[in-house]
């Protein structure tokens, strides 16, 4: 009898359990991780020192919620061509767990609900930013950009470098230089670190139509472009050392040290003809640039900036 009386209620209750799970992978959870790894290293900066851990909270929410509006976006147009790759065919859309029109009004409650309680909790240049990176990742990036140039990446990957932005704003109310040169530490940081990726699924790009380089490229021109934009990254991030310490200068040294030998291995091994597996530098692209901001947090909170020793 007991077991009669428990099996109705049980299953509402996977049930929805399940559809929470498929609204939550709508918002692309791993790339939320990084926006809030880089945003708050961006807001100690900006503060010089510990922010209000209220206005932290809040940042946090709202850069949550606005990317989570624009990976449901995203998915919502993507939807074709994450049916036919091998890597996003998992997708809520595909799988049909979600209805594309609660994908899209979720998307769309998601990006208004994040702008508007940016203005409220921080200020308008913070939620005006916000506004501005939502619309950008889906309308520039998703629907103009990503199936009909192989710089897709390159310039799509702006939005994903405005969280420093908003947290930044968030503290000041304005854009001070080292927010741009955080700015463009991911900008040149993007094409590395999803080329990796895309060379281990080129096939599944090129059978998509999308024309990701490693698609429409040979590895080794791949990787000589991962070597430019990987040094470029690195001498960007050196241009913060005037408004930190030798905490951050030292870090930023070694840390870029480490990964410009891999990628200068990666494409070694291309130039001569041979095989290798770009995923290493795919995830050590993430160590680096989630140890970099560590460092940036690190040396705001304790460290003094270079021109205060002279």
């Amino acid at each position: 009898m007991s077991i009669t009386a428990d099996a109705p209620t049980a299953t509402p209750r996977r049930r929805f359990q399940d559809v929470v799970r498929a609204y939550i992978a709508l918002t692309k959870p791993r790339i939320i991780e990084q926006l809030l790894v880089t945003t708050i290293p961006a807001m100690l900066l900006a503060q010089r020192g510990i922010p209000s851990p209220w206005l932290v909270l809040a940042t946090l929410v709202g850069g949550t919620l606005a990317a989570g509006s624009a990976g449901a976006l995203n998915c919502v147009v993507d939807a074709d061509i994450d049916a036919v790759m091998k890597r996003t065919s998992a997708r809520p859309l595909v799988k049909h767990e979600v209805p594309v029109r609660n994908a899209l009004v979720f998307g769309v409650v998601l990006g208004v609900v994040s702008c508007g309680f940016l203005w409220l909790t921080t200020n308008w240049v913070a939620a005006v930013l916000c506004v501005g990176a939502i619309l950008f990742y889906v309308l520039v990036y998703t629907m103009l950009l990503k199936r009909r140039t192989s710089q897709n990446i390159v310039w799509g990957g702006i939005a994903g470098c405005m969280p420093v932005v908003i947290g930044w704003a968030a503290v000041t109310g304005d854009v001070g230089w080292p927010a741009f040169v955080l700015f463009g530490v991911i900008f040149f940081w993007t094409p590395p670190h999803s080329w990796a990726l895309a060379m281990k699924f080129r096939d599944d790009y090129a059978k998509a139509g999308v024309p990701m380089l490693p698609a429409v490229a040979t590895p080794r021109q791949v990787s000589f472009r991962i070597v430019l934009y990987s040094w470029a990254m690195v001498l960007c991030g050196l241009l913060l050392v005037p408004a930190t310490s030798w905490i951050y200068a030292l870090s930023a040294v070694v840390l870029g040290a480490v990964f410009l030998t891999a990628v200068h291995k990666l494409h070694n091994v291309y130039r001569r003809g041979g095989e290798t597996n770009p995923m290493k530098v795919f995830h050590l692209s993430n160590t680096y640039l989630c140890a970099v901001f560590v460092m940036v947090a690190v040396d705001s909170a304790i460290g003094l900036p270079v021109t205060s020793l002279f």
